[in-house]
């Protein structure tokens, strides 16, 4: 039986291990806070890159993958431990955008059942839109899931292996290595050792993985979101107008987001974006410009060159994995990230292409 450190315990860490402990591993998670709580916690959860014409093949192969398999991922879960995703599919508008020549055209390509629609379905889908759209890209399949409760029952599952074992509030110090061959993780209490080290830190991975001489062009990007509260059904789908959007969840939730920031690991919500963030919800839903958000909160995404993660084996340091910079679509393209990571580990034939995600040759 192998033994695995997998390092982070968001959504790239909790479903790496999954997929090594339903392969027959022991997974030992290190996670520095609460699993969960951080990008994986924050972000919106629409299951599609907000614009997905505009990504590299490697970004929409993942996407495609992790899209087909979140029904079938989330009912295992719920079967598995009763908490419910909630993947939805509620269907996404792209209001009056100027790419919408080359949106269907890459739909075309890709039978992707994206089409064209004009005012009259615009309103008869979302009445509480403000006037004046005359024409939105429609894609009805597309769905959201509630993250938090996805990364609660991840972390419910893992702790149902006997093979697993799961410490928070335990941050990585660095590795443990016999030359060239990396054996564990050194935390402030213990040595875990391991046949192999899995790295998912998200927005630290560059920071962390800089003490073992290796660069990996990973930075922190701030987003800050807004919560509203209506009544169930309100909102029915997911509505996008100039990179701001507003996602319905089953209780009347209704998400705003989101800001793009550089501010290193400044998590702190600002005046600044809670006016932004106020002005585009109250735009495109007018009824909200009665209530106050109920709140406000920001979320680091793991920045990368053009989105594309790195998912393999780090050169030069046997033992040493990275399923890390996913940057705006970590939920996205985690089902298809943490398969793939496993395929690669474990020596199955992969479910997708492995080379444009893999390290080598691009460090």
């Amino acid at each position: 039986m192998q033994d695995f450190v997998v390092v982070g315990g968001g959504v790239m860490g909790c479903l790496s291990a999954l997929n090594l402990l339903e392969a027959g591993c022991r997974v030992t998670l290190l996670e520095r806070g609460e699993c969960g709580r951080e990008a994986s916690w924050a972000g919106g959860g629409i299951v599609s890159p907000l614009y997905p014409w505009r990504y590299e093949e490697p970004v929409r192969a993942l996407a495609n993958w992790s899209q087909g398999f979140y029904p079938t991922l989330a009912a295992q879960l719920l079967a598995a431990t009763g908490i419910d995703a909630e993947v939805a599919p509620c269907g996404l508008l792209w209001l009056d955008h100027a790419e919408r020549a080359q949106a269907l055209a890459w739909a075309q390509t890709h039978q992707q059942p994206l089409s064209e629609v004009s005012s009259p379905f615009i309103y008869q889908r979302v009445p509480q839109l403000a006037s004046g759209y005359q024409s939105a890209l429609w894609q009805a399949d597309l769905a959201n899931l509630r993250n938090p409760r996805l990364l609660q029952a991840l972390r419910a599952r893992l702790l149902q292996f006997a093979e697993f074992q799961l410490h928070e509030r335990s941050p990585a110090l660095a590795l443990l290595c016999d030359g060239q061959q990396v054996t564990g993780v050194r935390t402030a209490t213990a040595e875990h050792r391991a046949d192999a080290v899995v790295v998912a830190t998200g927005a630290w991975t560059g920071d962390w993985l800089a003490q073992a001489g290796v660069t990996v062009p990973v930075v922190p990007v701030k987003g800050q979101m807004l919560l509203y509260k209506r009544e169930p059904g309100w909102l029915k789908s997911v509505v996008l107008h100039e990179g701001r959007y507003a996602i319905p969840r089953k209780d009347g939730h209704i998400l705003i987001g989101s800001t793009l920031e550089h501010a290193q690991y400044d998590k702190r919500t600002t005046e600044e974006a809670l006016q932004s963030l106020r002005h585009s919800a109250e735009t495109l839903l007018p009824d909200l410009a009665a209530m106050a958000p109920v709140a406000q909160w920001a979320g680091l995404r793991p920045g990368s060159p053009e989105g594309i993660p790195y998912i393999g084996p780090v050169p030069g340091l046997d033992g040493l994995w990275l399923n890390a910079g996913h940057y705006r679509n970590g939920l996205v393209l985690a089902p298809a990230s943490c398969r793939l990571l496993a395929d690669l580990v474990l020596q199955r034939e992969p479910a997708l292409n492995p080379q444009p995600y893999l390290p080598a040759g691009r460090l």
